[in-house]
This record gives C-alpha cells, sequence and structure tokens, in this order.
C-alpha cells in the first residue's frame, strides 16, 4: 500500500478524524482533534466532517466527536445554518440527486431503484436528507467528502458501502494513489482479516474501473 503522501497535510488529518470517529474511541478521537487543531485544517472542514458523520457513524458517536470538537478547539457553534432552514427542501432535493449522479456515475439510476424498492423513504432520505441536504453544503468539497467516507465505511466493515463509496471518490475525481493513502489511515484501525478484505475490494475496483461516460466526456 502506497504512503500517506497521497494527500496533502489538512486532508490526511481530516480522514484521520474521519476514522476515528467511526472507530468510536474516545481518546482517539480526541488525539485526532487535537491534530486537527495544531495542523489548522480549516474549520469549515471538521465541522463538515463532524456534520456528515450521522450519516456513516450515526447521531452518538458525532454528538461525542462534536462535543471534544468545542471543548478542545473553543470554536463555538454557529447561531444559526442558513442552510438547514426546512424551505430549502427542493434545493436539497435537487442538489441530492446532481451529488449522488457524480458519485455513482453509470450506476445512479440502478441504485436508485434499488433503494427504492427496499422502501421509497429510503430513497428520498438518502437523496434530500443524505446527498442534499448534508454531502452537498457548502464547506467542504466532494472529494474530501468522499476520501471521510470511504475511511468511515472502511473502518465500520460496511463493504457495499466501502465498493460504492470507492468508486465514488474516483467519480470525483481522485486518483489511485490518493485512494492508495486514504486507506493506509485505516489500516491501523483494522484487524489482520479486515485489512485483507478492504485490499481485497480496493484491489477489484481498480482492476475493472472504467470513468462514468459523463466523467469521459470531459
Amino acid at each position: 500500500m502506497a504512503k500517506q503522501d497521497g494527500l496533502d497535510k489538512h486532508t490526511l488529518v481530516l480522514v484521520r478524524l474521519a476514522a476515528a470517529i467511526a472507530q468510536g474511541y474516545e481518546p482517539e478521537v480526541r488525539g485526532r482533534i487535537e491534530e486537527a487543531r495544531q495542523a489548522m485544517v480549516p474549520i469549515p472542514w471538521v465541522e463538515e466532517l463532524l456534520l456528515q458523520s450521522v450519516l456513516m457513524a450515526g447521531y452518538p458517536r458525532t454528538l461525542i466527536a462534536f462535543s471534544l470538537w468545542r471543548k478542545l478547539s473553543r470554536v463555538p457553534a454557529p447561531v444559526i445554518d442558513p442552510d438547514a432552514e426546512y424551505d430549502n427542501v427542493a434545493n436539497w432535493a435537487r442538489r441530492g440527486e446532481e451529488t449522488c449522479q457524480l458519485v455513482y456515475g453509470d450506476n445512479y439510476r440502478r441504485l436508485r431503484e434499488n433503494v427504492r424498492d427496499l422502501h421509497p423513504a429510503l430513497d428520498l432520505w438518502m437523496i434530500t436528507e443524505g446527498y442534499g441536504r448534508t454531502l452537498a453544503r457548502p464547506g467542504l468539497d466532494l472529494l474530501r467528502r468522499e476520501f471521510c467516507t470511504v475511511a468511515q465505511t472502511a473502518v465500520l466493515e460496511a463493504p457495499r458501502q466501502l465498493h460504492s463509496h470507492l468508486r465514488g471518490a474516483l467519480n470525483a475525481g481522485a486518483t489511485f494513489k490518493q485512494v492508495d493513502a486514504v486507506l493506509s489511515v485505516v489500516n491501523p484501525l483494522l484487524s489482520f482479516e479486515q485489512w485483507k478484505a478492504v485490499k481485497e475490494l480496493w484491489r477489484g475496483v481498480r482492476e475493472n474501473w472504467i470513468p462514468s461516460r459523463a466523467e469521459a466526456e470531459f
């Protein structure tokens, strides 16, 4: 596996924090927050990572991470969040469709059909709440969001989601070297068998990778 020099310092530290949040070990989260603070990772990046962690790590781990962030960084919470107003629902749906299509490329329509077959509410929530309200927020670009999601799904042993977001990172413009660097971050957090499974999954994605038609046209 490649060294972690495929990522700039701020992105690398952000991905380390993402993995720690998914792991849920409070001292590790504390240490990674301190690292982010000392490295002067942009505050909006950290706040957006924490917000999007609800989607993968859930509210309990996200709330703990946010509490530690507020305490250690001494960055106050914003008084309001203009992007969270519920009269933005139509906008969330529009940008959710756009973002989800960027991540899934040619598999977008099949994804929508598969999720809708599980329950139409899941499809609506995925697009409006997940991709629109959360992952398409300003403050952190899609590529770094995908790096963080790759790290979290690897730690959480969610192979189907990891497979999708490995491809999603590539669709968002990542290089193989950058994804190697993201995965090297989670290596120490996994058992030998877990790490072996992640490596095999990534190998399969790399070997079968064909850029989506939409990307290939640029």
